[in-house]
């Protein structure tokens, strides 16, 4: 299970969504930081779409860890991005650069992700694209 998270981060890191989403079940559930749950890969390429206009982000230093039986995972890695276009309810975009910290954790089933949640300092973010 590891080279499906492996495959969804190198799909992130390239902006390939539709890779992104060859990594995910029909039913994925996308629990985003400070929003709600988006149910199926339409939501989740909508929401990809949406960060993409907003947000240049590259992740590194990745850690990836999986259980024993393969059905839960969970990544650390940093967030190194540029805030291209305002987001709605966010400070505006002047092009800022941010790095901060962040992780996902997934279900796993059958070799495809069915849950996706990911975690980042939302206050940290907007103190750096504020300053």
């Amino acid at each position: 299970m590891t080279d499906t998270i492996t495959r969804y981060f190198e799909a992130f890191n390239a902006k390939d969504i539709d890779a992104m989403l060859a990594c995910l079940s029909d039913d994925v559930a996308h629990h985003v930081n400070e929003g709600k749950i988006r149910s199926g890969k339409a939501l989740f390429a909508d929401f990809c779409a949406h960060m993409s206009r907003c947000y240049d982000e590259n992740l590194t230093d990745m850690v990836v860890f999986v259980n024993a039986d393969g059905t839960r995972a969970a990544a650390e890695y940093t967030v190194n991005g540029t805030y291209l276009a305002t987001d709605a309810g966010l400070p505006e975009a002047q092009q800022q650069t941010y790095r901060l910290p962040a992780g996902s954790f997934f279900d796993l089933r059958d070799g495809q992700i069915t849950r996706v949640t990911t975690y980042y300092n939302l206050a940290d973010w907007i103190a750096q694209v504020s300053a």
